[in-house]
C-alpha cells in the first residue's frame, strides 16, 4: 500500500514526507483492527513532528508514516473484537491504550503506560490501511461521513476537552475568549456554544477567521493587528476579565495575553502551542488565575463530540487534498493558508 512517511526531521515542509509503498498491515494481537482509511486530517501537529519538535517528549523510530486524525471502514478484526466487524464506519482515537494501567482505570485514556500514539510513536492513517485496537476505535451513527468526521479524532477531541473543562467554570452570562479560530478553534468556538450560555468573543489575525467565528455563534470579534485586545475584552466583559480563556495558537504573544484577560480566579487554556509561558509569579498570584494544558481528550470524550456532529451541533470546515498532496498542505499550514481543517483522502 502507499503511504506518507517521515525520513528525517527538517524545517522544510515542502519535500518533508516520500510516498512509499510498503506492506499492508495485519491484525496479529486478538484485540486487532485495521482500518481501511477514507480521511486523515492533517495537524499543526504534523508539522511540529516533521521539525522534531516532539522528540524530546516521546520515543520515535524513523521512517514513521504521520497522520493521528483518522475515519474509515473497518476491514478485519482480531478473534476477540466485539465492538466493530468488518464494514464499520469508524473514528480512531490517535491513542491505543493498554486499559490496565492505573490510568486507564480512572478513565484518564492520555496517561495510559503504555500507550500507542498513531502516527506519532507508531505508524499514523497518511495511508490506505491503518493498524489500531478494539479500545480506539467508535462506530459512527448513520449518514455521518468517515471522510469529514476523520479531524474530530484530534482537532475534535481536543478542542472539545478544553471546552468541557471551560464549561464546569462558567455560568450564563460569564465572558469566554476563543484565540484561533483555525482547524481547533472553529471546533472549540461551537463547543462553547453548545454547551454553555457563556459570552463568546473571539480573537482572530484573519478576516475569514473572524467572519466564521461570528457565523459559528461568537457574540464578537477582535482583530488584534488593529485593536488592543486586553481593552477590547474589558469593554466586552464589562471591566470583570474573562473567565476561561481557550487559547488555541499558544504563541508567546498570546499567553502573554493571560494576565490583562483572564479574570481573578479564571483560566487560560493552552491548547495550540510552540511558544512559551514569561509570567512572573506574583502575575498568578495577584489575579490568581491559572494556565492549564490540554492534551487531545478521553475515548468518551470523542463519543460524546460524535454525538454533537450527529444531532448538527458541530461542523467542521474542511478541504480534502490527495495523499500525494501531503507536503503542499503542510506549507499551506505553516503560512496560516488554510482555514478549517486538512484532510487527507488515501487512494
Amino acid at each position: 500500500m502507499q503511504a506518507a512517511r517521515l525520513h528525517e526531521y527538517t524545517d522544510d515542509m515542502s519535500e518533508a514526507l516520500s510516498i512509499d509503498e510498503v506492506d499492508r498491515p495485519t491484525v496479529d494481537t486478538s484485540d486487532g483492527v485495521i482500518v481501511e482509511v477514507e480521511g486523515a486530517g492533517w495537524c499543526q501537529t504534523d508539522n511540529h513532528i516533521i521539525e522534531g519538535m516532539w522528540t524530546e517528549y516521546v520515543p520515535q523510530d524513523l521512517p514513521l508514516t504521520l497522520g493521528h486524525e483518522n475515519a474509515g471502514i473497518v476491514s478485519e478484526v482480531g478473534e476477540e473484537v466485539t465492538a466493530v466487524e468488518a464494514g464499520d464506519p469508524v473514528i480512531c482515537h490517535p491513542v491505543q491504550t493498554c486499559g490496565t494501567c492505573r490510568s486507564c482505570r480512572l478513565g484518564e485514556d492520555m496517561y495510559c503506560d503504555n500507550s500507542k500514539f498513531n502516527g506519532l510513536t507508531h505508524d499514523g492513517g497518511f495511508a490506505e490501511y491503518l493498524h489500531t485496537s478494539e479500545r480506539a476505535v467508535i462506530p459512527l451513527p448513520d449518514g455521518v461521513d468517515p471522510t469529514d468526521i476523520a479531524p474530530h479524532a484530534d482537532a475534535g477531541i481536543t478542542a472539545y476537552h478544553a471546552a468541557k473543562k471551560a464549561v464546569d467554570e462558567l455560568n450564563p452570562g460569564d465572558a469566554a475568549v476563543v484565540i484561533g479560530v483555525g482547524g481547533l478553534g472553529h471546533i472549540g468556538l461551537q463547543c462553547l456554544r453548545a454547551m454553555s450560555a457563556a459570552d463568546i468573543v473571539a480573537v482572530d489575525l484573519k478576516q475569514s477567521a473572524r467572519d466564521l467565528a461570528s457565523e459559528l455563534g461568537a457574540d464578537d470579534t477582535v482583530d488584534p493587528e488593529t485593536e488592543d485586545v486586553a481593552s477590547a475584552v474589558e469593554e466586552f466583559s464589562g471591566g470583570v476579565g474573562a473567565q476561561q480563556v481557550l487559547d488555541f495558537v499558544g504563541r508567546d504573544e498570546t499567553t502573554a495575553l493571560a494576565p490583562d484577560i483572564t479574570a481573578a480566579g479564571g483560566d487560560h487554556h493552552i491548547i495550540g502551542y510552540g511558544g512559551h509561558v514569561h509570567e512572573p509569579a506574583q502575575a498568578l498570584v495577584n489575579g490568581e488565575f491559572a494556565f492549564r494544558g490540554t492534551l487531545v481528550g478521553r475515548y468518551t470524550e470523542l463519543q460524546e463530540l460524535v454525538a454533537l456532529v450527529d444531532r448538527g451541533a458541530v461542523e467542521l470546515h474542511t478541504e480534502r487534498y490527495d495523499l500525494d498532496d501531503v507536503n503542499t498542505v503542510a506549507e499551506r499550514l505553516e503560512h496560516g493558508e488554510i482555514d478549517g481543517r486538512a484532510v487527507i483522502t488515501p487512494p
